[in-house]
């Protein structure tokens, strides 16, 4: 397999998405060392304040031009605020309205961070846009691939599988092949004034909120029931929207025994169903389904049943599994140990080793061990 993709020839002019992180500035330094022509592209998709009444892309703007000011490359601020609000952001609400839990960083990066701002970029003049994210790109066979970051810890594809080889032909990720500690080294080669600054979490461009309290701005709290598989009441929720399959923190359900878990989730009723331990039969199932598919270098580049890995959120571990049916672009996906809270509307990521092959949207786990009525085995999915 070859390496991560690098442009030898000195001299082009890459934009690089500058976000005001330390992974971004390191790109950015690294390609000036290289001899190209290196343009900072700050984007601002959100304008509102935060609870506290920061303006968090205002800061990290101010971050931007101090390392664009360091490595003396000139930099522009874009706004696509509208196209944030009517592709990632009214989906992320619609999706949790109806009651799923969605994941806006891949939405995010297919509609803005690789269509809109790669438009942008190629349209200053730019032979390719660069991004500071723990992915790499690499050339098989003539065709373009994604493929983990060195870094397991840091690694990206996840959020990136719904982009296409065509997109990855203008797309460099210069850190790719490198550790997150080795990242910050570089950054303070260079002293760079990023080189000590916190990762950034939360939602994709709105940044680190209570997230209750940020959604119930948009989505109305109707509180209702937590009910036992068994119809008993338990407790008192805030909305059904606002939980997710599995979740453990936040419910406000004490007494003795094992902790409670969400399991299930009735929309029209208003119900969330809980049950207690985090072993119990109601979280697993051996299958999911899926639709919505996305392969990266092609079409469906192998024939059926396949043998490969999956992931099923971020940070899980690869899980063995068989892609076993297309029924007209819904996969069934057979699992070799059963997986742990499968929720609708999740993405499920297809591995090769380290090659991302695609993905695609969950449609529904298949029946968990208590609809069967069946056992646990001992080994469960990490």
């Amino acid at each position: 397999m070859s390496e991560n993709r690098q442009i030898t020839d000195a001299g082009k002019t890459i934009v690089v998405g500058m976000s005001g992180g330390v992974d971004s500035s390191v790109v950015a330094a690294i390609l000036k060392e290289q001899g190209h022509n290196v343009i900072g592209l700050f984007m601002k998709n959100w304008e509102e304040q935060d609870e506290f009444g920061v303006c968090q892309s205002a800061k990290e703007y101010a971050d931007v031009i101090k390392v664009c000011d360091k490595l003396k490359i000139p930099y522009y601020c874009v706004e696509f605020v509208k196209e944030y609000r009517d592709h990632v952001f009214s989906h992320f609400l619609a999706e949790y309205q109806a009651g799923h839990t969605p994941n806006p960083d891949i939405l995010c990066n297919r509609e803005i961070k690789f269509k809109v701002f790669l438009e942008k970029a190629l349209a200053l003049g730019a032979d390719y846009l660069a991004t500071g994210h723990y992915c790499q790109n690499q050339i098989i066979a003539g065709v373009h691939h994604l493929v983990k970051g060195v870094d397991e810890n840091k690694d990206q594809t996840y959020f990136l599988y719904a982009n296409k080889k065509e997109i990855l032909e203008k797309v460099l990720f210069p850190i790719g092949h490198l550790e997150k500690s080795e990242v910050r080294d570089i950054a303070k080669k260079y002293n760079l004034s990023t080189q000590n600054k916190k990762d950034s979490t939360g939602i994709c461009f709105i940044g680190e909120r209570n997230f209750r309290n940020f959604l119930s701005e948009y989505i109305q709290m109707k509180p209702g029931n937590f009910e036992n598989l068994q119809g008993a009441v338990v407790g008192e929720h805030v909305g059904a929207a606002f939980y997710t399959i599995g979740q453990r923190r936040g419910l406000g359900l004490g007494g003795a025994g094992e902790r409670w878990f969400v399991v299930k989730k009735d929309m029209q009723r208003n119900i969330v169903v809980v049950e207690r331990g985090e072993r119990h039969p109601a979280l697993y199932c051996d299958y999911l389904t899926a639709n919505e598919i996305t392969w990266i270098g092609s079409d469906r580049p192998f024939n059926l049943p396949y043998k490969c890995q999956a992931r099923c959120r971020y940070r899980q571990r690869d899980q063995d599994c068989i892609i076993a049916e297309d029924n007209g672009g819904v996969l069934k996906v057979e699992f070799s140990v059963p997986q742990r809270a499968i929720t609708p509307r999740q993405s499920v990521v297809f591995y090769s080793g380290d090659l991302c092959l695609g993905g695609g949207m969950i449609i529904a786990p298949g029946p968990n061990y208590y609809e069967m009525q069946k056992e646990l085995p001992d080994h469960l999915a990490d």
